[in-house]
């Protein structure tokens, strides 16, 4: 369907990284380093909705990155009445930054969609990510090698969907916007991002959720061969 494009650019939390499952085995050994008294089910049943509220902030500018990485846990243990002192929620918040990237699932047809893609486009990485966590999860997941250029908002010095973070990366990829296209499993920051600065965009639906019909979408990284 695309057939003029030549470079594909790429989310990779949540798009390509298993942001989920990785997570939780982070959590799952600091916990256990710690020797907290956690359920690690119930943890993420709080954390994963929390995680995404205090992201949306941070990528609105409203909270900083050390906002973050604090009020995510501080939330979550509140709400699961565990009282947990400041010293180690930043411990915790350090160290699971730190585990994070060493875990390395990638979703089902990531690596394959990837070495169909590459000898056929340039393929690039925009991220919210910050920038040294974002390097490990690519490097231990061995697919750093396919992407010709990694923008992250640290170096754009704005987050998606800002049209900035685009702009940047499209310069450093030295790429067209009428020949390129983003994909991304946010519709906000990834799709509708790209679509205002004028590239065409595939949203990764992993949930099915409804979306309008005049949105190009797939529920498994495979069937972007349909349109690419």
């Amino acid at each position: 369907m695309f057939k003029n494009k030549t470079d594909v650019f790429f989310d990779l939390d949540h798009t390509l990284w298993d942001f989920e499952k990785n997570s939780a085995l982070a959590f799952e050994k600091i916990f256990e380093k710690h020797q907290l008294d956690l359920n690690l089910e119930e943890f993420l049943l709080h954390y994963i909705p929390t995680n995404l509220k205090y992201w949306k902030l941070y990528r609105d500018e409203k909270i900083s990155q050390e906002d973050l990485r604090y009020h995510r846990l501080k939330e979550v243990f509140d709400l699961m009445n565990k009282d947990v002192v400041d010293e180690m929620i930043h411990l915790l918040s350090h160290e699971y930054i730190h585990y994070l990237p060493q875990f390395n699932y990638l979703y089902e047809g990531a690596w394959e969609i990837l070495d169909y893609l590459f000898p056929k486009y340039k393929l690039h990485i925009i991220t919210n990510g910050f920038q040294t966590v974002q390097a490990g999860k690519l490097k231990n997941s061995n697919i750093e090698h396919f992407f010709q250029t990694i923008t992250n908002s640290e170096m754009a010095g704005v987050k998606k969907p800002n049209p900035l973070i685009f702009e940047y990366a499209l310069k450093k990829a030295n790429a067209t916007k009428s020949k390129s296209i983003m994909i991304g499993d946010s519709l906000e920051a990834d799709i509708e991002g790209a679509i205002n600065v004028g590239l065409d965009a595939i949203f990764f639906n992993e949930f099915n959720v409804s979306v309008d019909e005049k949105i190009h979408q797939v529920n498994h990284l495979m069937l972007l061969k349909e349109y690419l």
